[in-house]
């Protein structure tokens, strides 16, 4: 009973509802008007990106939204569908079927039904931590070289032609192979609506600011561009009847609530998507826990991990039974709902309210929409996410972090999407295996006149022949174990007066078995050679684990506390030796 009480009370709804006022209705309300207005194209063109039919991006921004206002635990996140997702979507399904075809559909709500089931799991586990193995260089060069692609792949619609491919190198070939064949009533509403969409983004609020329009509804209008956008293209394209000129037309949207859709239970199937499904998770995962953490720690707030596991999972198990496609948090859409003063996921709940009567009532009207309008949006909402930036600043700060950068861009765009992400992945581990198999090893001495030690290559400090001290800056595994053997070995080997050496441990987390046995054998080399191996300033836990071996049984020196104390006492122990000698 109590462990009931205790998950209800843990449930998101319980904390933000149980002060929930009419002002907090009234920010939400106006929040969801904003997001709602935004979020219309933003989920058409995404569909369309994914290679699935319109309405499944309407149906992504609906019961979604819901469920994540019902389990996750950000105030601000709103969740739908978002480019790079998108992309990685429309990548899974192009494996098994033609985009647009009933397959395509069927393997879009298997993909979103088992990427909701793995992240379930990975929050039921508390088994976020494992997004951490996702570098910043390496989402960073991954959402920059899917944005080049994406802004690529989308050329076509907004010059009407047909072209194909999954590469850069494959899409620019096809491009220049049709070019011809491009439509000038197209490339003029896909030109227009770009360069109106680019204008808008810098030019719109400043201009309607200066008119004297508030500055917060200056914005609205502004991110409200897209909007006008689709509406003054679509009006022409009725009026003027462009899609017997040539123009290709978004078409009829079926027009209603999402249906209940249940995926396909299909062992190949679902094997064939488990690999995208497992990148689109963590993907999908890190961007919008990004998010969520940046936009909740500027109104002091938290959110929790392992929470938002289960709120992304229930969003895209929502998505699979309703007709939709995988989903995450969206950066674009959540500082939107952020700036126009949403308080709690109420916002997001209201949002899906609106989307829903769109459904219901503005579908008719979208048969009409160029597609080269979508076209544009994408280009321009995915051109925002491409930071070339990152290589200056990784190149200048670590050659490790830029080479993977580069390499996660490269694959990407000239070799797949999928791929990129995993090697960029791989080679942020190797990088790190290998930063830490050759750990930053100092000898260290005693700055004057304190106790603190200090690197004898960069500091003036004092040092006793007899006293070797070693500080080891990382801790102590398979990878670099013989590393510190070579080191000490040869570092002994330079200065034959040393009689004790001093392993000064303040960095080391942790010493695995492999480094253990290799301090056992140090420690017996050391002694045949008439030199102690001694420990300073050891972690608690790292203690407690030497304890359970018989490491210090052997030891033939001590552990001290404290460096300072070591080398004292030492120092005092030598002398004493020597005063010995001579009397």
């Amino acid at each position: 009973m109590r462990e009931r009480l205790s998950i209800l009370a843990s449930w998101p709804p319980l904390a933000w509802g149980s002060s929930y006022t009419r002002a907090t209705l009234s920010s939400d309300l106006t929040a969801a008007l904003i997001v709602t207005i935004m979020l219309i194209p933003q989920s058409l063109a995404y569909a369309m990106l994914a290679g699935l039919p319109p309405q499944a991006g309407l149906y992504a921004s609906i019961l979604p939204l819901v469920t994540y206002a019902l389990f996750g635990s950000s105030r601000v996140l709103a969740v739908g569908p978002v480019a790079v997702v998108s992309l990685m979507t429309a990548a899974a399904i192009g494996k098994i079927a033609p985009a647009g075809s009933s397959e395509a559909i069927a393997a879009a709500l298997a993909l979103a039904l088992i990427s909701g089931l793995m992240l379930l799991a990975l929050g039921i586990l508390r088994l976020g931590f494992l997004a951490n193995f996702l570098s910043h260089p390496v989402i960073s060069g991954f959402i920059t070289a899917s944005g080049i692609l994406i802004a690529a792949g989308q050329l076509k619609h907004v010059f009407g032609v047909s072209a194909s491919g999954h590469t850069v190198q494959e899409i620019a070939i096809s491009l220049w192979e049709n070019a011809s064949a491009a439509n000038l009533a197209t490339v003029v509403i896909g030109l227009g609506s770009a360069a109106f969409l680019f204008w808008s983004r810098r030019k719109l609020k400043p201009l309607l600011v200066s008119s004297g329009i508030g500055a917060r509804w200056a914005d609205v209008l502004a991110k409200a561009s897209p909007v006008a956008a689709v509406a003054v293209t679509t009006i022409a394209a009725w009026t003027l009847d462009l899609g017997s000129a040539g123009v290709r037309l978004v078409g009829a949207v079926p027009q209603g609530l999402p249906p209940l859709t249940v995926p396909p239970i299909d062992t190949e199937m679902w094997l064939s998507l488990a690999g995208s499904a497992t990148l689109i998770t963590i993907v999908g995962f890190v961007e919008s826990v990004s998010v969520a953490q940046t936009l909740a720690a500027k109104r002091r707030q938290r959110i929790v991990p392992d929470q938002e596991l289960i709120g992304l999972g229930s969003a895209n198990v929502a998505a699979a039974f309703s007709g939709g496609y995988p989903v995450t948090g969206g950066f674009a859409r959540s500082v939107v709902n952020f700036d126009a003063g949403a308080e709690t996921p109420a916002a997001g709940i209201f949002t899906a309210v609106g989307i829903a009567i769109a459904t219901l009532t503005l579908t008719p009207l979208l048969a009409y929409l160029p597609q080269a309008t979508l076209g544009a949006t994408i280009i321009v909402a995915v051109l925002s996410l491409v930071d070339f930036g990152i290589f200056k600043r990784s190149w200048r700060y670590a050659k490790a972090d830029f080479a993977a950068v580069l390499a996660t861009m490269s694959v990407t765009l000239f070799v797949s999407v999928e791929l990129g992400i995993l090697a960029g992945v791989l080679l942020s581990l190797l990088i790190h295996l290998y930063r830490t198999s050759r750990p930053h090893v100092a000898v260290v001495g005693q700055v004057a006149g304190t106790e603190h030690f200090r690197n004898v290559l960069r500091h003036e400090v004092i040092t006793n022949p007899a006293i070797l001290s070693v500080r080891v800056d990382e801790s102590l595994y398979f990878a670099n174990a013989r590393f510190l053997e070579d080191f000490l070995f040869s570092a002994v080997a330079q200065k034959p007066d040393v009689k004790h050496v001093i392993l000064v441990c303040p960095a080391v987390n942790a010493i695995d078995l492999s480094a253990l046995e290799s301090l056992e054998n140090i420690n017996r080399s050391l002694a045949e050679s008439g030199v102690t191996l001694n420990l300073s300033e050891v972690k608690g836990p790292v203690m407690d684990r030497l304890k359970r071996s018989d490491f210090l049984e052997h030891l033939t020196g001590r552990v001290f506390l404290s460096q300072h104390l070591a080398v004292q006492e030492l120092a005092a122990g030598i002398n004493k030796a020597g005063a010995s000698e001579k009397a």
